[in-house]
């Protein structure tokens, strides 16, 4: 039995023992550090069941466990709270349980439930930039973190390949582009691509300059500038299949999802399956008709069909249009219904979307439960804020967006200069150096993203994020490798885990509190994968690699003449290695080796 679970069992038969009550509910949390204790149980809930003084009653809770729970050495109340020593012999029991488990934390077994998390869905007119990176590096670490949990888990994204966007990068293209390619250029697709879109923006704003000059107002200027027309009727084309429009599509398509594709993988993100808007944007018009007949929805007067939630402290919706056709609302239903109808195993679906879209899922999500579907209990939208650069809000028509790759190649170089100002990577080949550029820099991008609570604005700082102290990314990396130097110099013997650490070895207050820590992982994914917070990851993380700093300051690890301790520091270092470096996967982050 876990601890906690332990402790609370206990703790409800020691006040059923000594006052003859049953209590529902026992609240326990990590004893603060400035006070003497492991785990601490928080009295003051407890006076709703029970009376009289809280100290007291802690003390006599406490002498009940000190009594019957092997594990509980001591005890100490400080007014409503009491704080219970664990003994080392726990401990040391549970290290030895845990120190050859390779995937220890995980529970990767599938057996937990499946889910689809979706993320990235990009559009095809445009390079990947920085609010994608936020939206892919947290659907990415959310999916893993998942897995980790014990789901089974699809990796998706819906690639936005048609709409009026799409036809004024085509536009632009076929009226200035004099047939050169990506390759022609050496411009990669997407950028390529992406241009041709802010091409497109420059005419038309040119446009409207010209008819507001001529005494257009500007409202209709926006509405007749020719270039703006001729994007509408290559959309109609689209629409209608004309060979030569659908032809283009597909090619100018093609260069950007290579582009996207090497924009995914210098990111080290997958994904197990792909959507296409062009494929699902009909989606869902049946399902209108059965909620018609069913009075989920209702029909006004010139056949449009909507939804009433006013009851619900929501509004009117509009699921399809007057003349037939659908809203994204629509497509949003029925794509939901043909992923679950693909994979029947799916109880539950994560869609990661800016915090703009919260009110669209309050809807989609409430609709599909009023159809009737179990499983739309299960849908969480991953919301979360907006990055900004010191540089202020970007622009993709205007082509001030900060792209995804030139800001991780940025991140290498910030990396470069910072390292190089340390004097770090000293001795290390050219290849070698670049490579750990490359690694600290997107590991510095990813943890900076990753560590803030997904609901919260960011302000990205790159000089900041490349920080070597502090809770940052390359702090992490750099206590990892100094681990990995630590067990470089140590006996391969003594590094392994064949030996039992002796149940009786005498620790060192600051090696149980990284015990204690190092035992929070498995709970820690757990937690994360309920809330669906990689924050939680990176600050346990951040946590563990403090306290092994305080450790190392603290104690000798290789210098220890008492071999059994020598060898539990080791294999100890070894362990919290693997958890730190096990928690970064979980983040999609890389720990190299040596720094």
């Amino acid at each position: 039995m876990e601890l906690n679970e332990l402790l609370i069992t206990r703790i409800k038969e020691a006040v059923l023992a000594l006052k003859g009550i049953e209590i529902p509910a026992v609240e326990l949390q990590p004893t603060r550090k400035d006070f003497t204790g492991d785990i601490t149980l928080v009295v003051f809930p407890m006076l709703r069941y029970l009376k009289g003084n809280p100290e007291i009653i802690g003390k006599e809770i406490g002498a009940f466990l000190k009594e019957n729970v092997d594990e509980v050495t001591d005890f100490n109340v400080i007014k409503g709270f009491l704080n219970l020593v664990i003994s080392n012999q726990y401990y040391l029991n549970c290290f030895n349980s845990i120190k050859q488990l390779p995937q220890f934390g995980y529970q990767s077994t599938g057996t937990q439930g499946s889910v689809m998390v979706e993320y990235s869905s990009p559009n095809t007119n445009k390079p990947l930039h920085l609010g994608h990176l936020r939206n892919i590096l947290l659907g990415f670490s959310v999916a893993e973190i998942l897995k980790a949990s014990g789901k089974k888990v699809y990796k998706t994204q819906i690639i936005n390949d048609r709409g009026i966007h799409i036809c004024k990068s085509m536009l632009a293209w076929k009226k200035f582009g004099n047939g050169e390619t990506p390759e022609s250029t050496g411009i990669k697709g997407d950028k390529f691509v992406g241009n041709y879109y802010v091409a497109f923006d420059k005419v038309y704003k040119e446009e409207i300059a010209e008819l507001v000059a001529g005494g257009m107002d500007k409202a209709t200027a926006e509405k007749q500038a020719p270039i703006l027309i001729e994007a509408q009727e290559m959309l109609r084309k689209w629409e209608s299949g004309d060979a030569e429009t659908v032809a283009l599509w597909k090619t100018m398509n093609g260069w950007v999802y290579e582009g996207f594709d090497r924009t995914y993988q210098t990111m080290g993100v997958d994904f197990d399956e792909l959507y296409y808007e062009s494929d699902t944007y009909l989606l869902g018009k049946d399902v209108v008709q059965e909620g018609i007949d069913r009075g989920v929805f209702y029909q006004k007067p010139d056949g449009s069909v909507w939804i009433d939630l006013t009851e619900d402290g929501l509004d009117e919706k509009i699921v399809l249009r007057a003349d037939g056709t659908a809203v994204y609302m629509t497509q949003d239903i029925g794509t939901a219904i043909m992923r679950t109808q693909k994979h029947p195993d799916i109880d539950g679906m994560v869609y990661t979307v800016g915090n703009e879209q919260d009110y669209h899922f309050k809807v989609l999500f409430l609709i599909l439960k009023k159809l009737g579907y179990s499983w739309a209990d299960q849908l969480y939208h991953l919301s979360y804020g907006m990055v900004d650069l010191p540089s202020g809000k970007m622009k993709s028509r205007e082509g001030t967006v900060v792209d995804a790759d030139d800001l991780m190649e940025e991140m290498a170089r910030t990396a470069e200069k910072i390292s190089q100002e340390l004097g770090k990577l000293e001795g290390y080949g050219e290849e070698e150096k670049e490579a750990l550029y490359r690694i600290i820099g997107l590991g510095a991008l990813k943890y900076f993203i990753l560590k803030v609570d997904p609901k919260k604005r960011i302000l990205f700082n790159p000089e900041e994020s490349v920080d070597f102290q502090g809770n940052t990314g390359p702090f992490v990396q750099y206590t990892y490798a100094r681990i990995q130097s630590i067990l470089r110099k140590s006996d391969a013997k003594e590094a392994g885990f064949k030996q039992a650490v002796s149940e009786n070895l005498e620790l060192h207050p600051k090696e149980k509190e990284l015990l204690k820590l190092l035992l929070l992982f498995p709970e820690t994914i757990k937690i994360a994968a309920d809330q669906y917070s990689p924050a939680l990851i990176a600050n346990y993380t951040y946590d563990l690699v403090k306290e092994f700093n305080s450790f190392y300051q603290q104690v000798s690890i290789l210098g220890e003449g008492d071999t059994d301790k020598r060898i539990f520091r080791i294999q100890l270092t070894r362990k919290l290695g693997e958890v730190i470096a096990s928690a970064f996967l979980l983040l999609g982050i890389q720990v190299p080796e040596r720094m």
